[in-house]
């Protein structure tokens, strides 16, 4: 079987296929969600001591905490998933791309 793995910043990588959904923090719903699963032992904290911007949540039920915005990890996710069913194009060029893009919109 082969993992492709989508990268959350600072050079840490989920399994794209695990990825149930990509949050923005800033509600009281995810705030409490992320703090049920640190005192449950799932969160899982990637965030290399910078502000939580995004919140990913995995299909086995744990939490992962990015310094990335999750319109930036969606957009990866996107480009990712077109790479994996298209088999066709240079991923790191479109990465590099919708890096250029987000960071020219402020996001």
């Amino acid at each position: 079987m082969t993992y492709h793995l989508l990268s959350i910043g600072f050079g840490s990588n989920v399994v794209a296929d695990e990825v149930l959904a990509i949050v923005s923090p800033n509600s009281a719903p995810m705030r409490r969600l992320r703090e049920e699963a640190r005192d449950e032992g799932r969160l899982l904290d990637a965030t290399f001591g910078r502000r939580t911007r995004s919140i990913i949540l995995m299909k086995n039920n744990y939490i992962v905490l990015s310094a990335i915005q999750s319109e930036t990890i969606a957009q990866r996710y996107a480009a990712l998933n077109d790479k994996v069913h298209d088999g066709n194009g240079d991923m790191t060029g479109r990465l590099a791309a919708l890096n250029q893009k987000s960071q020219n919109t402020g996001k």
